[in-house]
């Protein structure tokens, strides 16, 4: 059901200071709107629209907009924004994801309610002649937009030249609630804000309509034949993917960093189990999902998703915290997938509701579909839960 159509679902999991969480809303008239990282390319341009399309015989054309990563200019980038965290110069910072500068930029101004002035001449780029266009759209990895305090902009220069990452002040904060772009000297777009960020299209039944999954007939173990030889059908079974085991997998990397994987949560349990530094607790994580439940009955697929990431965590003596997740389906315009789009939704929410598991982020990823033929319904759900003393997980 995969093969076609990959799906690479992973959940990173980190720890902040809950006085010390810095935001994208970007606020102050006249301040000044930084980009730092990578330059930009033509790498990406229409890389998360790409990622909601049917792939069909023409796909191999659309290679170009796959976005193409740089672990280690990411680690440089992740160790310059930490330094510059630690002083007072930031007002607000995000990073330049699906559609780039367009999103980050409408999004932060739009939280704060501001308007933007960006120079696109400013803009390091990595190609010639790249068009306003192009450089709104481009998704090059390892870039963040951030709003300064003023007179911070020599200090935070000095930061990320010192890890060799481009710096560049790029536009400013205005109170007009436009989006204002200018390129070689003049303004190639004036846009309002809100009605792109805030405005975006909701759907009744009658613009997308669904149709439920029908309710399989209930098994009759009689009528399941017997193996020949139950020792050939365990063999078969054990060689299965799904209970094969993923330790071939999982050792080529190295699970053990900082050595704060306690061993009984190492791979191969319910879930892992991470020590937080300096304290004696611990968090226990999961992913889980079962697909063919869910192609067989959305609902209770959904609920059983949500209820395995919940027995995995509380196995390991951890109390659940919260879930996201990752809603992987075909083409939603066909009411059959709609309808187990629909049907998982109504499980999660069912479950996350009974057992106080709530889900604080997530997304989704559709049109999953080669030749017309759709992946099975996949919501992925990661979960996380906390034990105060890590001594005590079982």
């Amino acid at each position: 059901a995969y093969d076609g159509n990959i799906l690479v679902n992973a959940m990173t999991v980190g720890l902040a200071d809950a006085d010390n969480i810095f935001y994208s809303a970007a606020s102050g008239i006249g301040n000044q709107i930084v980009y730092v990282g990578s330059k930009t390319g033509r790498d990406g341009i229409h890389g998360a629209t790409m990622a909601s399309t049917e792939f069909s015989e023409d796909s191999e054309a659309k290679r170009p907009t796959v976005q193409v990563g740089d672990p280690f200019t990411e680690k440089l980038l992740i160790e310059a924004c930490l330094e510059l965290m630690a002083t007072d110069c930031i007002v607000a910072i995000q990073d330049m994801g699906a559609a780039g500068l367009t999103s980050s930029g409408f999004e932060m101004a739009s939280k704060g309610g501001m308007g933007v002035e960006l120079d696109l001449d400013q803009v390091p780029q990595r190609e010639e002649n790249m068009t306003a266009y192009e450089m709104m759209l481009s998704e090059s990895q390892e870039r963040m937009l951030m709003v300064l305090k003023p007179g911070s902009e020599d200090q935070a220069r000095a930061v990320f030249e010192k890890w060799e990452l481009d710096f560049a002040v790029v536009g400013t904060l205005t109170d007009t609630g436009h989006m204002v772009l200018r390129h070689g000297g003049e303004i190639v777009a004036d846009l309002p804000i809100d009605p792109l960020a805030l405005a975006s299209p909701e759907y009744d039944e009658t613009e997308r309509p669904w149709t439920p999954t029908p309710v399989p007939d209930a098994l009759n173990i009689d009528d399941v034949p017997a193996p020949n030889d139950p020792m050939v059908a365990l063999e078969r079974l054990l060689a299965c993917p799904d209970l094969a085991s993923k330790r071939w997998i999982w050792e080529q990397y190295d699970h053990m960093v900082m050595a704060d994987t306690l061993g009984h949560g190492r791979p191969g349990g319910g879930a892992a189990m991470i020590r937080v530094h300096g304290t004696d607790k611990a968090l226990a994580i999961t992913t889980d999902c079962t697909p063919r439940y869910c192609k067989a009955d959305p609902v209770e697929g959904g609920r059983q998703a949500v209820a395995e990431a919940w027995r995995n965590i509380t196995a390991t003596g951890a109390r659940p915290l919260a879930i996201t997740d990752c809603l992987n389906f075909g083409n939603p315009e066909k009411p059959d997938i709609m309808g187990q789009f629909v049907g998982c939704i109504d499980g999660m929410r069912d479950a996350c509701e009974t057992l106080n598991f709530p889900v604080v982020s997530g997304n989704v990823s559709l049109y999953n579909e080669t030749q017309g033929t759709a992946v099975l319904p996949t919501p992925a759900i990661g979960g996380v839960g906390l034990i105060d003393d890590y001594t005590t997980a079982a």
